[in-house]
């Protein structure tokens, strides 16, 4: 990629981008102390339980969106890229008998492999076709996954398949918390997965403010236009794919872990649509949607955890006005009501106009 500085791309004034990165910054403050206030007001295992799967599911949203949202390549094997992070760490793991924490890394480095062999297959591709062949992808890993049923291994009495089948890997480790903590693990757990999003956030906040965003904004808005002034789609497309994949595949990693289990329905499709509902949602290319698109799904699938059928019906009635009457998201949605509004705070007050034809001249002065 080359200079992309001089693209004429819409800019901001000073003060807007002063304005926002202030706003950013009170975010995140306000996020760091209800992170740390949670385990002090949450004293039940079920909801905290939940508040760590719902920080996996915005990491990889929030790296989704970095891929969809911020780029305009619309990639359906994100779930794919988080399983293959997960298997990795959980395979080297039980093969190798490595510890949780030396495994993590290698098995997002492979997870980055794998999505650049993806990458590579849809370089000369765009759009939908994009979607399906990732989507190819994934259902063929899933396939792949379910349906091993040679013996790899005699663990004691029993056989063990490569990609453990049908079953997956349990029992290969954890992250050390349930001895160090004892009855207080999951609070450990949580601190840990904390610190994770809060990483994957902070660097993709850098990623998208970064001259290599711009990069990647222009060839989602423009693709004809930002090639012509230089940057390489090639490169932009294959780096997008790697920077996603490493945290997702981090994030699958840390999945496994934090479960001791990992199998093939972490590739379901049910899985990967509620990952894209959370972006949706949330609003797509906007950095806090998928936050907020997680809090409030997880949230509603929670409220209807007892309504049987009605559950998925209602997940789908909450997407569904979501797109109709908020295209943008719910943050997209509250960006143009702030900017309504400053926009009125802005305009100067009504006066009332003065008419020359009414104004009476003084009167004459005696001679």
């Amino acid at each position: 990629m080359t200079d992309t500085r001089s693209m004429s791309l819409p800019t901001m004034s000073r003060s807007s981008m002063f304005r926002l990165a202030r706003t950013d910054l009170a975010i995140t403050l306000l996020l760091i102390a209800v992170a740390i206030a949670l385990p002090f007001i949450v004293d039940s295992r079920y909801i905290l339980g939940q508040i760590v799967l719902a920080l996996f599911y915005a990491t990889i949203a929030s790296q989704w969106n970095l891929l969809f949202g911020f780029s305009g390549i619309f990639s359906l094997a994100q779930m794919a890229i988080f399983a293959f992070g997960g298997y990795a760490t959980a395979m080297i793991c039980f093969y190798f008998g490595w510890n949780v924490w030396a495994a993590l890394v290698p098995g997002a480095l492979g997870a980055v492999l794998f999505s650049l062999v993806v990458g590579l297959a849809c370089l000369r591709l765009t759009g939908v076709y994009v979607a399906l062949l990732t989507l190819a992808i994934a259902q063929a890993m899933y396939l792949l996954i379910v349906t091993d049923t040679e013996c790899f291994v005699m663990v004691g009495s029993v056989c063990r398949q490569f990609t453990g089948g049908a079953v997956g890997f349990a029992r290969f480790g954890d992250l050390g918390t349930r001895a160090l903590l004892k009855t207080h693990w999951l609070v450990g757990n949580y601190a840990i997965i904390s610190v994770l999003f809060a990483i994957t956030m902070l660097f993709t906040y850098v990623i998208v403010k970064s001259p290599i965003g711009l990069a990647f904004r222009a060839l989602k808005d423009n693709p004809g236009y930002a090639v012509a002034r230089g940057v390489n789609r090639f490169q932009a497309q294959l780096l997008v794919f790697g920077i996603s994949a490493f945290f997702t595949g981090l994030a699958g990693g840390f999945y496994a872990a934090h479960f001791q289990a990992i199998g093939p329905g972490v590739l379901s499709m049910s899985q990967l649509m509620f990952i894209i509902a959370i972006v949706v949602v949330g609003g797509v290319g906007t950095f806090w949607g998928p936050l907020v698109g997680t809090v409030v799904l997880v949230l509603a699938d929670e409220l209807m955890r007892e309504s049987g059928e009605f559950r998925t019906l209602g997940l789908g009635l909450i997407i569904a006005l979501s797109v109709v009457l908020m295209p943008k998201g719910l943050v997209g949605r509250f960006g143009d009501l702030v900017g309504w509004l400053t926009r009125r705070r802005a305009e100067p007050g009504d006066s009332k106009p003065t008419d020359s034809r009414i104004v009476q001249s003084p009167p004459p002065t005696g001679k």
